[in-house]
This record gives structure tokens, sequence and C-alpha cells, in this order.
């Protein structure tokens, strides 16, 4: 079947058009350069013959949902939606690239990589389950890589929330990562059947097939569908993949769905004690914490603001208060007795004493004093533990153990946590490009042959930075 030409890309205001990128089967995806501010975009846009109402609905479901999870690291990032001019609806998103989905055929990933892939794509579909949404499209060709390397999910376009999956509709498939639950349309999508799309993908990447093709046999849609169904996958066929992940992926595509793991957190759970097993560096979930909005609603100034007695320690305070007086008296011991003085007199007679006339200072002056010192000792604490604090919050870490290593196609930058607090991040530059954010201690970087790839990571504390690391430079040095 000839493979239709790409439509003609539109005018877009503050866009200027380059080239194109891609065809699918609703839409084209084209690069622009963004005027201001000044960028390179992917740009998608419908095509205008299957633009329909229901279209305009789904590309506009795709544009919230995608709006509303593009936040998280490995998801996509959209940076507006419109129509054009000729009535054309259309996503301008972050530009990425299509490596992973095109290479794994030729060029299946390593172990530690898919693992990696992996643990990042499920925490991306996990965040979207605790959102409600279902991807219902995970496949290889739509995991895409940021410029960082960093692999991101893309394409929510049959996404829908967890409500309506409960409804079989008709949708458009990716037979070979679809479950067989819903290729037998008895759903069209629920958690169970995202897990074992995850599982089929991985194994997709490891294999440089789908799960249930057959080198040399017929690998029709019909095919495909009765042994999707009915049968197992064929082995993997690398010596390098541990038996360990193997029985991971295998329950992942059980065909009873519960006999697979119950969440894509559980999966990513299983994933990483499979690089426990193996040593590698264990790749970070990346779900947001429940309360994550309210830590960063946060006015930062404020951790640094004195809010009153309440700052120090109650019991600390009340004890010193309860101890000022006692302290400020410490040198009556038993019964007092007026002081005495010396009187000289003038005539030259003999000094006299006598017992002087009671002090003159009022009882009120007495007890003021004793209360101005203990507010001075309770004021001199609440100094010292601001200044501590302030201290502390000044004290950004420095990453000093930056090191790296070849893997594959994928340069691999590591260093240990110096001490990061909930609201930190690091912020990793490569070469002269501007820095990323992220929490894990780790960041990959696809690289040519012969290429040297140079990292800085330094610590960003309330938009603050500490120290930069020495930056740390790896060349890949293996052929293609």
């Amino acid at each position: 079947m000839a493979r239709r030409l790409p439509s003609q890309p539109p005018n877009l205001p503050g866009f200027s058009y380059v080239r194109v990128l891609g065809s699918g089967g609703f839409a084209d995806v084209f690069l622009y350069e963004q005027n201001m501010p000044r960028r390179q975009v992917a740009v998608k846009v419908m095509l205008a013959e299957v633009v329909t109402s229901q279209v305009k609905q789904m590309f506009q479901a795709e544009a919230n949902l995608m709006a509303q999870l593009s936040t998280h690291p490995s998801i996509l990032t959209v940076y507006q939606a419109s129509v054009s001019a000729d009535g054309r609806p259309y996503l301008v998103m972050e530009l990425c690239s299509s490596a992973i989905g095109q290479r794994y055929r030729s060029e299946p990933l390593a172990v530690a990589d898919a693992l990696s892939v992996g643990v990042r794509i499920a925490s991306a579909v996990e965040t979207a389950h605790r959102a409600g949404v279902l991807h219902r499209d995970i496949k290889p060709s739509n995991i895409l890589t940021t410029a960082y390397g960093h692999p991101v999910l893309s394409d929510f376009g049959i996404a829908a929330t967890l409500s309506e999956a409960d409804v079989t509709e008709a949708i458009g498939l990716s037979i070979p990562w679809s479950a067989p639950e819903v290729l037998l349309d008895e759903t069209s999508g629920t958690i169970a059947s995202e897990v074992w799309s995850l599982g089929a993908t991985l194994y997709s990447l490891l294999a440089g097939r789908s799960p249930f093709e057959v080198p040399g046999k017929e690998n029709t849609s019909a095919e495909l569908i009765h042994r999707i169904t009915k049968g197992r996958p064929l082995p993997i066929g690398r010596a390098d993949v541990p038996p360990r992940l193997e029985q991971v992926l295998l329950r992942a595509m059980s065909r009873k769905p519960s006999q697979r793991q119950r969440s894509a957190l559980e999966l990513i759970r299983e994933l990483q004690s499979v690089e426990v097993e193996l040593g590698l560096p264990q790749t970070p979930i990346e779900v947001a914490m429940d309360d994550w909005a309210l830590a960063t609603a946060d006015d930062p100034e404020d951790r640094t603001r004195v809010r009153g007695v309440v700052a120090v320690d109650p019991g600390s305070s009340r004890r010193r208060r309860r101890r000022a007086p006692v302290e400020a008296s410490s040198g009556a011991r038993g019964p007092t007795r007026a002081p005495t003085r010396t009187i000289v007199r003038e005539s030259g007679s003999a000094p006299s004493t006598r017992p002087s006339a009671p002090a003159r200072t009022p009882r009120a002056l007495v007890v003021s004093l004793i209360a101005c010192a203990a507010l001075v000792v309770v004021l001199a604490v609440i100094a010292g533990v601001v200044l501590v604090r302030a201290g502390q919050a000044g004290d950004i870490p420095a990453v000093r153990d930056l090191s790296g290593r070849v893997a594959g196609s994928t340069i691999v930058f590591t260093w240990s946590d110096p001490g990061l607090q909930d609201e930190d991040t690091y912020q990793v530059a490569v070469d002269d490009a501007p820095p990323s954010s992220q929490r894990s201690t780790e960041f990959r970087v696809d690289a040519k042959p012969g290429q040297t790839v140079c990292v800085t990571v330094t610590v960003n504390r309330s938009g603050r930075t500490g120290d930069p690391s020495g930056q740390k430079c790896v060349e890949r040095t293996d052929g293609p």
C-alpha cells in the first residue's frame, strides 16, 4: 500500500515552518521554529479530511490530558493547542527523537537501558492512572527521547478516563501490544490491560520484535490476535536477559488479568528488583507525592521568618521562663536582712554604722527587671535557633563524586545524594545547553560513536544554586 504524502503545513502565527517530521493515520507532525521564545517545536496537525466533531473532541481531550500530565518528567510536554486558520486543530509539543521506536528492531536495547526505560515509562503510566486516565496505546513508537536522553510517553490520542473505559467502544488498536481482553472486545481498557501493554513493550525493546511475532511465519493481524488470545510469547532469545526479567514480563502478559501485576507501580517494583539483582543503579520511581502541590505552593521565604515564640520548642521556652526569676535571685539564701552602709560625719567624729533605710525601688520595678531578664534569655534562644536554621538553609550541598560510563549507545552519569532536602533538585547541564531539572542521581545522554559528552551537576534550593560539581566528560569510543 502506497504511503500518503503529508498534508500542507498550516500557517501558524508566531511559528515558522521548517520541515515534515512524520505522518500518521489521523495527523501529520511538522517541525516549526517558535519565534518567542525562540526554540524548535513539534507541531501535530489533524488531517482536514478526518476532522469531524468527534475527532475534534478527541483532539481537545488529548490536549487537555497531556497538558494535565506533561509536568511529569517522562510524559511529553505540550506547550499549547489551538485551531489553525484553515480549521485544523494542532498541538505544539516538545521536540523529541523517535529513536527508540525506530531502532529497536535493528538494535534492541541493552538490558540496563530497557529496565531504566521501563521504570520511567511505567512511572508515567502510574501517574496517569492516579489522575484517572488510561493511555490505551502504549507501544515502542509512542516512547520518544528528549534532547537529554530521557524517555517520554507520547500520544494520548485515544486515552480515556477510567470510568469511561468501563464501556466498550470502538477505538484504534495497535494489535501487537494490545491485551487479549481488549482484542476480544471485553473491555476498551483497564489498569490490567495497561500493565499487559507495558510488559509487551519492554519485551519488544529487548527482543527486537513484538511478543507474538514469529520470525519466518505469517504475522498478519488475524494471526497475531489468535496467538495473543490463545498462546504464550516466544522466549526473548538473548543470553544477557536474566530469567527473572523474562518471568516479570511473562507475568505482565498473562492472559488472565488477575494473574498480572496489580498496577504499574507493582511492575516498577519488580523491574527495580531485577536491577538490584544485576548490580545496576536502581532507576528512581517518578510518581508525584500526594502533597506535592502544597509543598510547591509554600513561600520559600516563609521558612526563614520568625513567627514569635512558637518558633522555639514550647517546652523549652516555658522552662526558661520558669527558671529566669529563680536565676535572677539565686544569690539570696535563707532570710534576707537589710544591708548596712557607712556614714561619715562632717564633724570629724568616728564613722558609725547603722542599718540603712529600706530599698526605695518599687516592687513593680523589680518584677519588671526580672521579666526583662527572662525575655532577653528567650529572645537570645530564638535568635540562636533562627541563625542556626538560616545557616542550614544557606548551606547548599554540592555533588562531589560525579562519574560516567558508556552503556551501549548511551552515556550514563551517576552521583551520590549529597544530602538533598525535600524541595531540592539537581540542575544537570550538558555541554553549553541550558540545564534540566531532576531528582534522580542518574542522567543518560544518547551519544554517537566518537562523541564526547560533558556534564555538570548543581543542587538548586528554593531558586538558589550551590557550588557546581567538577565537569565530567565521557567519550563514546565504541563503533556504530
